[in-house]
């Protein structure tokens, strides 16, 4: 993105850091760092990181969150940024970023005023020199699409990789329908022009290409047959936009394969990230 973008969005974060309220009344401080800190005229995204404290209210949504396999850091996320692309935030990791050897830059630190961390953003200006910044933690299959990939999610299947637990390659699934009535029952789920239901028929008839039965699949938190709540062993599950992210180990310590298609939109390429299981008992446990 061109820089003015990536510096309006970070205007906009202050003024809803000003604006106050939950969960942004917990916030300690939030620092910038990554090629936009770096004076990058085209960054990739801007790295925040937020350092907060928590409540009785955020320690239930997290809770709450992680049973249903959605994201822990929802509420604050929303707070900080609206439905704003381009902000990638980093939630409580400053002491893991610094010990990696990352540069932090200040903005705001609890007891300041907001007009501080809008001096120091007018400090950080453009420096033709400072180009992207190296992306951390990377594998082949992130190649081209490591910006929808947040940190921790390319850590953590990092080590999947590194214990040979499972494989990861990247897919670019095409457009297309499913002809079972199952699959397509599945579908109703989301209306004609949902980008979900665009990439649940893209992944739905790629598992009928590849002889894959249905009775096994379990679709964006629910299966294509069958109940939840039955003993089924899932063999394939699939998510979208990570959303189910913390239930894919889950998954993989049962069933076989995991399709995660990494940004789904009504229009662009259908980005897609299979995990295959190679060693069960390498897998990390909770």
């Amino acid at each position: 993105m061109k820089r003015d973008r990536a510096t309006s969005l970070l205007k906009d974060m202050l003024d809803r850091l000003e604006e106050g309220g939950w969960p942004l009344d917990l916030i300690d401080e939030i620092l910038v760092f990554g090629s936009y800190a770096r004076g990058a005229l085209n960054p990739a995204d801007v790295d925040v990181v937020v350092e907060h404290r928590t409540d009785e209210r955020l320690t239930s949504e997290f809770v709450h969150a992680l049973s249903y396999g959605r994201d822990p850091s929802a509420s604050m996320k929303r707070a900080l940024k609206g439905s704003s692309r381009g902000l990638q935030i980093h939630f409580r990791e400053r002491k893991t970023l610094e010990e990696e050897g990352f540069e932090m830059t200040l903005l705001w630190s609890r007891g300041e005023p907001v007009s501080a961390a809008r001096t120091r953003l007018e400090t950080l200006t453009p420096d033709p020199s400072a180009g992207r910044a190296p992306r951390d933690h990377m594998i082949e299959a992130f190649d081209g699409i490591d910006r929808w990939v947040p940190r921790p999610v390319r850590i953590d299947l990092i080590d999947l990789v590194h214990r040979k637990a499972a494989t990861i390659e990247q897919l670019q699934l095409p457009d297309a329908q499913p002809t079972d009535p199952a699959a397509l029952q599945a579908l109703t789920r989301w209306s004609e022009t949902s980008p979900l239901g665009r990439a649940a028929a893209a992944v739905l008839a790629h598992l009928e290409r590849t002889s894959r039965p249905l009775d096994s699949v379990y679709l964006h938190g629910a299966p294509v047959l069958g109940s939840r709540y039955s003993d089924t062993t899932w063999q394939v599950g699939i998510g979208f936009g990570w959303r189910y992210y913390q239930s894919i180990v889950h998954h993989l310590q049962e069933g076989d394969e995991w399709f995660e298609v990494v940004r789904p939109t009504r229009t662009q390429p259908l980005h897609t990230l299979h995990i295959t299981v190679q060693d069960r008992a390498a897998l990390p446990r909770s």
